[in-house]
Protein backbone atom coordinates (compact mmCIF):
# COMPACT_ATOMS: atom_id res chain seq x y z
CA UNK A 1 0.00 0.00 0.00
CA UNK A 2 1.25 3.24 -1.12
CA UNK A 3 -1.01 6.98 -0.40
CA UNK A 4 -0.62 8.97 -3.41
CA UNK A 5 -0.04 12.35 -3.77
CA UNK A 6 -3.73 12.89 -3.81
CA UNK A 7 -4.07 11.33 -0.18
CA UNK A 8 -1.23 13.71 0.64
CA UNK A 9 -3.02 15.99 -0.12
CA UNK A 10 -6.44 15.72 0.72
CA UNK A 11 -4.92 15.80 4.46
CA UNK A 12 -3.01 18.84 4.13
CA UNK A 13 -6.29 20.39 2.62
CA UNK A 14 -8.42 19.34 5.34
CA UNK A 15 -5.98 20.17 7.89
CA UNK A 16 -5.71 23.37 6.44
CA UNK A 17 -9.31 23.98 6.29
CA UNK A 18 -9.78 22.79 10.61
CA UNK A 19 -6.45 25.38 10.71
CA UNK A 20 -8.42 27.92 9.60
CA UNK A 21 -11.97 27.17 10.38
CA UNK A 22 -13.62 29.91 11.04
CA UNK A 23 -17.41 29.23 10.15
CA UNK A 24 -16.76 30.58 6.98
CA UNK A 25 -15.82 29.57 3.38
CA UNK A 26 -12.55 29.55 2.84
CA UNK A 27 -11.64 30.13 -1.20
CA UNK A 28 -9.97 27.50 -3.00
CA UNK A 29 -7.39 29.74 -4.22
CA UNK A 30 -6.10 30.74 -0.05
CA UNK A 31 -6.18 26.71 0.90
CA UNK A 32 -3.95 26.54 -2.67
CA UNK A 33 -1.62 29.54 -1.85
CA UNK A 34 -0.57 28.12 1.20
CA UNK A 35 -0.55 23.97 0.53
CA UNK A 36 1.61 24.99 -2.74
CA UNK A 37 -1.08 22.83 -4.81
CA UNK A 38 -1.93 24.07 -8.07
CA UNK A 39 -6.14 24.94 -8.06
CA UNK A 40 -6.63 22.40 -10.73
CA UNK A 41 -5.59 19.71 -8.59
CA UNK A 42 -7.20 21.07 -5.39
CA UNK A 43 -10.47 21.07 -7.50
CA UNK A 44 -10.17 17.23 -8.28
CA UNK A 45 -9.12 16.65 -4.39
CA UNK A 46 -11.86 18.61 -3.27
CA UNK A 47 -14.70 17.56 -5.54
CA UNK A 48 -13.88 13.71 -4.04
CA UNK A 49 -14.19 15.06 -0.44
CA UNK A 50 -17.31 17.03 -1.20
CA UNK A 51 -18.89 13.88 -2.70
CA UNK A 52 -17.61 11.84 0.53
CA UNK A 53 -19.45 14.26 2.62
CA UNK A 54 -17.07 16.02 4.61
CA UNK A 55 -17.30 19.61 3.00
CA UNK A 56 -19.38 21.93 2.25
CA UNK A 57 -19.33 24.28 -0.67
CA UNK A 58 -20.89 27.83 -1.71
CA UNK A 59 -19.96 28.96 -5.46
CA UNK A 60 -19.85 32.38 -6.12
CA UNK A 61 -18.03 35.72 -5.05
CA UNK A 62 -18.35 34.57 -1.48
CA UNK A 63 -18.07 31.15 -1.83
CA UNK A 64 -15.79 28.43 -0.87
CA UNK A 65 -15.19 25.17 0.81
CA UNK A 66 -15.25 24.87 4.79
CA UNK A 67 -15.62 21.56 6.99
CA UNK A 68 -18.85 20.03 7.16
CA UNK A 69 -18.35 18.06 10.90
CA UNK A 70 -16.16 19.29 13.58
CA UNK A 71 -12.59 18.40 13.53
CA UNK A 72 -12.95 15.72 16.01
CA UNK A 73 -15.28 13.89 13.78
CA UNK A 74 -13.36 13.75 10.91
CA UNK A 75 -11.32 10.19 10.78
CA UNK A 76 -8.13 10.11 8.69
CA UNK A 77 -8.51 6.60 7.58
CA UNK A 78 -12.21 8.10 6.03
CA UNK A 79 -10.35 10.45 4.49
CA UNK A 80 -7.81 8.45 2.70
CA UNK A 81 -10.31 6.02 1.84
CA UNK A 82 -12.44 8.24 0.21
CA UNK A 83 -9.74 9.51 -2.15
CA UNK A 84 -7.42 6.54 -2.37
CA UNK A 85 -10.07 3.85 -2.73
CA UNK A 86 -8.88 0.16 -0.94
CA UNK A 87 -5.79 0.83 1.66
CA UNK A 88 -5.10 -3.16 1.19
CA UNK A 89 -1.53 -3.63 0.80
CA UNK A 90 -2.35 -6.81 -1.76
CA UNK A 91 -4.45 -7.31 -4.54
CA UNK A 92 -6.20 -10.49 -2.82
CA UNK A 93 -7.37 -8.41 0.36
CA UNK A 94 -8.78 -5.33 -1.71
CA UNK A 95 -12.72 -6.68 -1.13
CA UNK A 96 -14.23 -5.33 2.38
CA UNK A 97 -16.11 -9.26 2.11
CA UNK A 98 -12.66 -10.79 3.25
CA UNK A 99 -10.08 -12.34 0.39
CA UNK A 100 -11.42 -11.53 -3.00
CA UNK A 101 -8.56 -14.45 -4.42
CA UNK A 102 -9.93 -17.78 -5.42
CA UNK A 103 -6.95 -19.07 -4.57
CA UNK A 104 -7.47 -17.80 -0.64
CA UNK A 105 -7.95 -21.08 1.03
CA UNK A 106 -4.96 -22.69 -0.10
CA UNK A 107 -2.70 -19.29 -0.11
CA UNK A 108 -0.21 -19.69 2.81
CA UNK A 109 0.64 -16.35 3.17
CA UNK A 110 -3.16 -14.98 2.96
CA UNK A 111 -3.35 -14.45 7.00
CA UNK A 112 0.11 -12.21 7.40
CA UNK A 113 -1.56 -10.09 4.53
CA UNK A 114 -5.06 -9.58 6.44
CA UNK A 115 -2.79 -8.51 9.67
CA UNK A 116 -1.01 -6.06 7.61
CA UNK A 117 -4.20 -4.73 6.55
CA UNK A 118 -5.52 -4.78 9.83
CA UNK A 119 -2.26 -3.09 11.39
CA UNK A 120 -3.07 -0.22 8.82
CA UNK A 121 -6.71 0.34 9.23
CA UNK A 122 -6.44 0.07 12.59
CA UNK A 123 -3.49 2.94 12.92
CA UNK A 124 -5.07 5.07 10.44
CA UNK A 125 -8.74 4.82 11.72
CA UNK A 126 -7.22 5.97 15.46
CA UNK A 127 -6.43 9.31 13.64
CA UNK A 128 -8.78 12.03 13.80
CA UNK A 129 -8.41 15.71 12.17
CA UNK A 130 -8.71 17.43 15.03
CA UNK A 131 -5.51 15.00 16.14
CA UNK A 132 -3.18 16.13 13.60
CA UNK A 133 -4.35 19.50 13.96
CA UNK A 134 -3.22 19.15 17.80
CA UNK A 135 0.64 18.01 16.40
CA UNK A 136 0.68 20.70 14.02
CA UNK A 137 0.52 23.50 16.48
Amino acid sequence: MKISTKGRYALKVMLDLALHNNGEYIALKDISNRQGITPKYMEQIVSALNKGGYLDSMRGSNGGHRLSKAPSDINVGDILRTVEGSLASVECTADSEGLSCPLASECSTAIFWQGLDKVINEYIDSFTLQDLLGQQK
